[in-house]
């Protein structure tokens, strides 16, 4: 009688370091945040199937920037991936595998991809563009898909933000 007292106490602990051990969006967001879009876009036929679901994540990354882009370099979406883990999210987004637990299978097999995080954007409301670095104002003009021909110094990367402010604003200002 207490063995079996005993072994349900165990099962129980083992159960509750699951559910601690789980990953958390804060702990891998790019991966869940784009697993999550990319599943969203899959109709019930291309689910089914994950040679489809390979080559829809193939598109997909064609169009993806930053961050997202960076994770499907990783998973072997692009053709210029070195390496690809791409079955390992194919096939589990087949068995309609949460996103959360996708990312927990791929981190397994690449660390690296729960390593991505998302920067804060930038409030352009509240910041003195004279205090950020060229880098970041350089970022804010790649955010927007817009360059600044010409541009040589830190004015003239502002003047451009100042021009193209009212355009990208939408009524923050």
């Amino acid at each position: 009688m207490e063995a079996t007292y005993l072994v349900l106490i165990l099962c129980f602990i083992a159960a509750l370091g699951q559910t601690a051990l789980a990953l958390k969006e804060e702990d891998c967001e790019v991966c869940i945040k784009t697993v999550r879009r990319f599943a969203d876009t899959l109709d019930d036929a291309t689910k089914k199937d994950y040679k489809l679901i390979e080559t829809e994540f193939k598109k997909f990354c064609k169009i993806q920037k930053n961050k997202e882009h960076r994770f499907c370099y990783y998973l072997g979406g692009l053709e210029e991936s070195a390496t690809g883990i791409l079955n390992e999210l194919s096939k589990p987004l087949s068995w309609s595998m949460p996103a959360d637990k996708v990312c927990e299978k791929l981190k397994k097999k690449d660390a690296q991809i729960c390593d991505l995080r998302y920067e804060k954007p930038i409030d352009l409301k509240n910041v003195d563009l004279k205090k950020l670095k060229v880098r970041d104002l350089k970022k804010i003009l790649n955010d927007w898909d817009e360059g600044c021909d010409g541009c040589l110094e830190k004015t003239d990367f502002i003047r451009r933000i100042e021009e193209l402010k009212p355009k990208y604003s939408h009524g923050e200002l």
